[in-house]
């Protein structure tokens, strides 16, 4: 699969090719499973197969510790923090750079039969599964190993990162020698890998580097200091402090064996290894079962002998109550989630099994994101690598907290508390670039602005708009004043006063509100006057905080009275912000119909994307910035994503003629845009890039689009799935008088269902061709919707069944070329074209065909 307008023979489009290899992979809607290994694309399957629970996270290397690409346990927030050195520096540039720490490895389980090693890059296996179940959370990975000595050997391991308990993961390794007996060594590991070596003594590889600023840097001096080892009969602790961020950290392995066979056993612990070892003179036909109970803890500066109680506890208690216990926990924990988070698929193809399997995959990768984050932010990706350094960036208010608002709300509320946590930081951070309010950074871990390349990173005010945007879209899904009162009203207030400061007021034919020196979600053009997503988002953020002062001062005046208190309010406050609001300049071009991007964006040149040959993309990776800010390029969708969060805000044919002029000038570059794009085909007709684009989100990591897949899931992305899906061919519209529908199910599909909740009611939504049907699963009624304009309401006694006159306008594919020949205020005529280096490369590739 490619990006977008993929098109074959004489420009017909290509049909949807399934990118998997289903022998390997077979298409099963509750599993991923694996049939054989293979040593080629380790960096995908680690990634693919990782497990997490939003708090710790562990790529899937092999037990074994060989053979991996990157080997990596996380633990969200837990990080390093360095000096950033500029070589030219300026006032208020980020000064501490963060990166997530790869923390002890303790996977390692590794087999010895008769002395020999299991090693998948070289055995000789008989039979080979990894499967990943989305219901039990269970990792879990069975083999039929023939040794050297023609032993054949029967192991089933499994890895599970409890959904229950944050600090906890729980693996198995069960042995049975299928004939013949051996001697059967098992060393289980936590071994230290940051800090330089393996346990061959070999230079890690596990913090990639190089020119692509998508993935981690890679810290150059030792990062955890050892601050105590302990082990016992079938325990073992060991504990470090980062050298210059000071946070703690202990981790701790418990041990139980079963087995009918003698045995005899081992432990110690150094500084960077902890290693208990199981020797079992093994009989045949009886199994060898081990369980490793695993427990983390950090901290910002507890001190490490406090977390090895804490590990302790962990372990004693997983001691008592047993595995079972656990993995039963972790089957609730998702039977609750898939109850109200699941979104089915039907469709008359032979896709229908892989559509579903890969929907279900994404939806269980924001599970293992957010279950158990409690007030932390979520990576860029999760817990299942170290890309973006682990990073908190604006993705997860935009495209993670309505998917959380309107299926788990309580995970929506602690993921917002954590940037409850960050404003002091926030406000801080205004007070360096001279602004009133608050300024939250581009990219952070502990609340400060870690973006190296301000023209892309800090210029990005935005931030502040999609936070607003999240706290009000989880307010008003899910009826929490308290949540509002408490603390989400800070956030407003600051964020809107922000905007207050930063844009000015122009007097010429109208009274006009201004924001310059901006970037907006396309990195591909940096610091501009109005770019319309930002301006479009201060906006509501600014309409937003005025309406949730008036709701509070309306419904609960002592709340109100501590909240003017607590944040020095001035009760005319709120009249300045709807003022800017309703006067905010919004850029539009009358000649073309469009909305600029920003308000010179249509100055530039036009970038040719159909002649840019594909080793030249993504483009971040092959030019100089400079060369990029001149053209009329996009890295990811802008406007389009401002008609998609502020839909109300545009016409139908507003909406349309931006996404023709848009469309074909966005690179896709960023994993951000494509499920947008997705969303705003399918509301403007074009059905078939609608579902290309879909499809392009659905497997970006399943498929490995972006070739980054290794840094880990992209988990905006993922949350994206969840949009394109209930927004886009669903057609969810956010009222503030209730939930509205305009669906547009693609022709190849018969149903579409989802759930949603809304005011603790949760609704089952079913979009056929011909028919919505909606009913209440769990909650009371009557709950208000509007369906294509008509006003209804659901009942508790019957579903509500409401007939479908198509599925909204069909206009087939949307146009691939750029829209060219407009004419500019100047009265130019805008035209495409390339780089020179480009350019010469495309014409001596082009010689000899022509020839």
């Amino acid at each position: 699969m490619t990006r977008g307008h993929t098109r074959g023979i004489e420009g017909e489009p290509e049909p949807f090719t399934d990118p998997l290899n289903r022998d390997r992979f077979p298409a099963d809607p509750w599993r991923l499973t694996e049939t054989w290994p293979a040593t080629d694309d380790l960096h995908l399957t680690e990634t693919l197969f990782a497990a997490g629970n939003g708090y710790l996270g562990m790529r899937d290397n092999p037990p074994e510790g060989r053979d991996a690409h990157t080997h990596g346990t996380y633990i969200n927030g837990f990080h390093e923090t360095w000096p950033i050195r500029h070589a030219e520096s300026a006032f208020g540039f980020a000064k501490t750079g963060q990166t997530m720490v790869n923390v002890p490895d303790a996977k390692l389980m590794k087999l010895y039969v008769d002395d020999e090693p299991l090693l998948l890059a070289v055995a000789d296996l008989e039979h080979y599964e990894r499967c990943m179940d989305f219901r039990s959370g269970v990792l879990q990975r069975n083999l039929i190993w023939r040794t050297p000595a023609g032993k054949r050997v029967m192991v089933e391991s499994s890895r599970m990162i409890s959904l229950d308990q944050r600090h906890l993961a729980v693996m198995t390794l069960k042995v049975t020698m299928l004939d013949g007996d051996a001697p059967v060594a098992v060393s289980s590991q936590i071994l230290n890998r940051q800090d330089g070596v393996d346990e061959y003594h070999v230079p890690a590889a596990a913090m990639g580097e190089g020119g692509d600023p998508r993935k981690a840097a890679r810290l150059r001096a030792r990062v955890l200091e050892p601050r105590g080892n302990w082990c016992s009969g079938r325990r073992m602790i060991l504990g470090y402090q980062c050298a210059s961020s000071r946070m703690t950290l202990a981790v701790g392995a418990d041990h139980t064996i079963e087995t009918e066979d003698e045995y005899e056993e081992l432990i110690s612990t150094e500084a960077d290894l902890g290693k208990k070892v199981y020797r079992v003179q093994a009989k045949a036909g009886r199994p060898i079962t081990i369980t490793k109970a695993v427990a983390y803890h950090s901290s910002r500066g507890v001190p490490v002998r406090e977390l090895f109680d804490r590990c302790r506890r962990t372990l004693d208690r997983f001691r008592t109550d047993g595995p079972q216990v656990s993995r039963d926990a972790q089957r609730a924990w998702l039977d609750r989630f898939w109850t109200d988070a699941d979104v089915e698929v039907e469709s008359d193809g032979e896709d229908n099994a892989a559509i579903q399997q890969a929907v279900r995959w994404n939806l269980f990768q924001l599970a293992q994101a957010t279950a158990r984050a409690d007030q932390l932010g979520v990576p860029a990706k999760g817990v299942t690598g170290s890309g973006y350094e682990g990073h908190y960036f604006w993705d997860t208010e935009v495209y993670v907290i309505p998917f959380l608002s309107y299926t788990c709300p309580g995970l929506a509320r602690n993921a917002l508390r954590f940037r409850v946590n960050q404003l002091d930081k926030a406000r801080e951070r205004a007070r360096e670039l001279a602004q009133r309010g608050a300024l939250y950074p581009w990219r952070t871990i502990n609340g400060e602005e870690a973006s190296a390349y301000y023209a892309a990173g800090t210029a990005q005010y935005h931030i502040d708009a999609d936070i607003a945007f999240a706290v009000s879209r989880y307010v008003d899904t899910t009826g929490d004043l308290e949540f509002l009162k408490g603390n989400g009203i800070d956030i407003l207030v600051e964020t809107a006063r922000m905007w207050e400061d930063l844009g000015f007021w122009r007097e010429n034919e109208h009274r006009v509100f201004n924001i310059h020196g901006v970037t907006g979600p396309d990195e591909y053009t940096t610091v501009v006057n109005n770019n319309l997503f930002t301006n479009v988002m201060a906006r509501y953020n600014l309409e937003q905080a005025a309406d949730a002062v008036r709701t509070i001062r309306q419904t609960d005046p002592a709340a109100y009275a501590r909240m003017c208190h607590r944040l020095d309010l001035d009760p005319a406050e709120p009249g300045v912000w709807r003022d800017c609001a309703a006067h905010m300049l919004i850029p539009y071009d009358e000649e073309l119909g469009i909305h600029p991007q920003d308000e010179h964006f249509l100055d530039r040149e036009m970038w040719d994307l159909p002649a840019t040959p594909e080793d030249r993309r993504p483009l971040l990776l092959h030019y100089h910035p400079l060369v990029i800010y001149r053209y009329q390029v996009l890295k990811q969708a802008d406007v389009v994503l401002a008609m998609f969060l502020q839909g109300h805000r545009f016409t139908d044919a507003q909406k349309k003629a931006n996404f023709d002029y848009y469309d074909p000038i966005t690179t896709g570059d960023s994993t951000l845009s494509a499920v947008v794009q997705s969303i705003i085909a399918a509301e403007v007709g074009y059905e078939e890039s609608a579902l290309d684009y879909f499809l392009h989100g659905l497997y970006v990591d399943l498929a490995d689009l972006h070739r980054n897949t290794v840094d880990g899931t992209h988990i905006a992305s993922a949350g994206g799935v969840w949009n394109s899906l209930v927004y886009g061919f669903g057609g969810l519209k956010d009222l503030r008088r209730g939930l509205g529908f305009d669906p547009r199910l693609p022709a190849a599909w018969s149903r579409l269902t989802f759930r949603i909740r809304r005011r603790g009611t949760r609704l089952r939504v079913e979009v056929e061709q011909e028919w919505l049907t909606a009913s209440i699963e769990e909650g009371r009624g009557p709950v208000s919707l509007t369906v294509r304009g008509q006003d209804l309401r659901v009942t508790e006694d019957e579903p509500l069944v409401v007939p479908l006159r198509g599925q909204g306008p069909r206009h087939g594919r949307a146009p691939s070329t750029p829209v060219l020949g407009g004419i500019r205020e100047d009265g130019s005529v805008i035209t495409a074209g390339l780089p020179t280096d480009t350019a010469q490369l495309h014409e001596i590739r082009s010689a000899p065909e022509r020839a």
